[in-house]
């Protein structure tokens, strides 16, 4: 509510240009409760009283709020909501312009309008494997049986490689499931993850910048941050999230655990890049080529010792892709 935010403004006082900001247009509170609205009128005085409770005059990622449904797509992009947004950055009210969403399909529509520079995005590997149409709200309240969980969603996955190629950040949301993840009980793998690991599968799948975390206690900020100071294997998630689902074989989920290269290849960073490309090979983006031409040694360095697919737990057929990789990028 506006103490959250008023609250929120006086930690800003002093530090504004050291933080970043999210603020949502279009979400509105309606008896404690939050609601989304395409009323221009109404979302202004939103927006305006957002910009008086934090104390600044300007926010730096506009959010068009909550756009699941074909009838969402609709009432912002074919309303004039979209033209107050755009007024706002013109204004530079807002610095850039981005959009949450849950559902891939939609989300890869609006990433495809090439309005939004920030996609915020419901992301885990729970998540990743449900079906598009699948209710999000019955996963976390363990609705589901085991077997809605057996394969990584291709339009999920196609999401995150179709924004890391046309250059739109994702910052997740959901990151730990409400924290029903890390849970024994509620979690839909055979044990639950840790927060940590959840932040790190949201940290390397393709075009994240940023996760979030919903923190509702000190302890619960010091363990997200804790992240930063972590071993390589304390961040690991592949074991949790393979057992029991065989159908993940084959497909990387970039977690490196394939290393050390005898040639120093990052793999993860190759096989991410050579997925991004494969989305359209005739017409690989810019910026793919540039990141892959950086990476300091590349897939034509690959001397084929298979010790990579040995350690997979993925059984990805890490050296035929490397072949692939050189085909797309050259040598």
């Amino acid at each position: 509510g506006t103490a959250v935010r008023e609250n929120i403004g006086r930690a800003l006082k002093g530090r504004r240009d050291k933080v970043l900001i999210q603020g949502h247009i279009g979400s509105v509170e309606k008896g404690d409760q939050y609601h989304r609205t395409r009323d221009v009128a109404v979302c202004r005085q939103y927006f305006e009283n957002l910009l008086r409770s934090l104390k600044t005059d300007y926010i730096d990622f506009g959010m068009m709020f909550f756009i699941d449904t074909e009838e969402d797509y609709e009432g912002v992009f074919e309303t004039e909501y979209i033209d107050y947004v755009l007024k706002l950055k013109e204004e530079g009210k807002i610095r850039a312009i981005g959009a949450s969403s849950h559902n891939p399909i939609t989300a890869a529509r609006v990433v495809e309008t090439g309005v939004i520079d920030l996609l915020m995005f419901a992301l885990n590997p729970a998540y990743d494997m449900l079906a598009s149409d699948t209710p999000l709200d019955d996963a976390m309240e363990g609705k589901l049986d085991p077997s809605h969980y057996e394969t990584i969603n291709p339009e999920r996955y196609n999401l995150y490689k179709l924004c890391e190629s046309r250059g739109v950040a994702i910052t997740t949301m959901k990151t730990l499931g409400a924290g029903k993840l890390l849970s024994p009980e509620f979690t839909p793998f055979q044990k639950p993850l840790t927060a940590a690991q959840c932040i790190h599968y949201a940290l390397t799948r393709p075009g994240v910048v940023s996760t979030l975390i919903g923190c509702s206690t000190r302890e619960h900020v010091l363990e997200a941050v804790s992240y930063l100071n972590l071993s390589d294997e304390e961040k690991d998630f592949s074991e949790t999230i393979k057992a029991g689902r065989g159908s993940l074989s084959g497909q990387c989920m970039y977690c490196n655990h394939c290393l050390p290269c005898p040639a120093e290849i990052d793999i993860a960073a190759t096989l991410r890049l050579l997925d991004i490309a494969s989305l359209d090979a005739g017409s690989i983006p810019e910026g793919v080529r540039q990141q892959y031409s950086a990476l300091e040694n590349t897939a034509a360095d690959c001397v084929e010792c298979g010790n990579c697919e040995d350690r997979c737990p993925f059984d990805v057929p890490v050296i035929e892709r490397m072949h692939r990789a050189v085909e797309l990028f050259g040598s």
